[in-house]
């Protein structure tokens, strides 16, 4: 194991209130020399098939009622997309992104069916053993 700190990343939810904390955290993460590993599940990772992430603009119920005005101010101080920001974590520094192979299965998926910042379709076995090389990790 390197002397890099790791952190480690499951992404459950598909909502932009849960997307937006992964990107940034990514991000600040790769800012501190970290590698990253995220594991997308369930919603999490069908916001990442092909075309979806720009089309996303929900949030989860606990803030629905302050979505569209949340929405409204991000794109009035021109604030960088969830998709945008974590596009650019992977180009400053080392960041994975991983889709579920249980969930990849369960909906037909392949490789080929998501967005290019897809790294590639794992087991949860293996992301278990990534994340006892980190140092931290997160579930969103």
């Amino acid at each position: 194991m390197s002397g890099q700190k790791r952190m480690s990343i499951v992404v459950f939810n598909g909502t932009v209130d849960k997307l937006y904390p992964v990107s940034i955290i990514s991000s600040g993460a790769v800012m501190n020399d970290m590698k990253v590993d995220i594991f997308l599940t369930f919603w999490g990772l069908m916001v990442f098939r092909k075309g979806e992430p720009y089309k996303v603009q929900n949030v989860s119920k606990d803030y629905e009622a302050m979505g569209p005005a949340m929405m409204r101010m991000m794109q009035e101080k021109n604030v960088p997309s969830w998709y945008d920001t974590l596009l650019q974590a992977k180009e400053l520094g080392d960041v994975k992104v991983h889709a579920c192979a249980m969930t990849a299965d369960l909906f037909d998926l392949g490789i080929e069916d998501f967005e290019p910042i897809i790294d590639d379709v794992i087991g949860v076995g293996e992301f278990v053993e990534m994340t006892g090389q980190s140092d931290s990790t997160l579930f969103i």
